[in-house]
C-alpha cells in the first residue's frame, strides 16, 4: 500500500498525541488533574536543581516574558516556585516543588506502561526496530525542550 508522503508526520505526531493524551488521563486519575502537556516541557526544562526564567525561556526557545507566564501557572496550581538563588541573592531560581517532581515522576512510570502496552500490541521486536529506525533518522539527542517555541508559543 502506497502512502502520501504527508502521512508519515501525522502518523508520528498523532502517536505523540496519543501517548501524551494517555499519560495526561492517567496523571488526572493518580492526583495531578491540572498538569497541560506543555507543561511537561517546562518542567523537564526546570529540572530537579531549577533554573532562572531566562534560562528557561531560552531552553523552551520562547521569550523571558512568556516562560514567566507559565511559571506563574505552574505556581498557582502548586507544581513551582519562586526562590532566591543560594549562590547569588541576586536571582531568582525557578524550581520544582515536591508535588511538581511526583508528577515527573508518575510520568515517567507511566511513560514505561503506555511502552509495554505498545510492545505487547506490536511485540518488542517491532517496536525496538520502530525505535531503532527513528533514532537512526532523528539527531542523536531526543531531549529538545524548546517544542514550545517551535509551537509559536506557551
Amino acid at each position: 500500500m502506497s502512502s502520501n508522503g504527508f502521512e508519515l508526520p501525522l502518523r508520528l505526531l498523532l502517536a505523540f498525541r496519543m501517548l501524551i493524551d494517555e499519560l495526561h488521563a492517567e496523571l488526572a486519575r493518580q492526583g495531578h488533574p491540572d498538569i497541560r502537556p506543555m507543561y511537561g516541557f517546562v518542567m523537564q526544562a526546570i529540572g530537579p536543581d531549577g533554573t532562572t526564567a531566562v534560562e528557561l525561556g531560552r531552553a523552551l526557545g520562547v521569550t523571558k516574558q512568556a516562560a514567566g507566564k507559565t511559571v506563574d501557572n505552574l505556581e498557582r496550581i502548586g507544581y513551582a516556585e519562586r526562590a532566591t538563588d543560594p549562590r547569588d541573592s541576586r536571582r531568582k531560581l525557578v524550581r520544582l516543588t515536591p508535588h511538581g517532581m511526583d508528577a515527573l515522576d508518575r510520568s515517567a512510570r507511566i511513560f514505561d506502561t503506555l511502552r509495554a502496552r505498545w510492545a505487547a500490541e506490536l511485540g518488542e521486536d517491532r517496536l525496538q526496530a520502530l525505535e531503532s529506525d527513528l533514532r537512526r533518522m532523528t539527531p542523536d539527542n531526543p531531549w529538545r525542550l524548546d517544542i514550545p517555541g517551535w509551537f509559536g508559543a506557551l
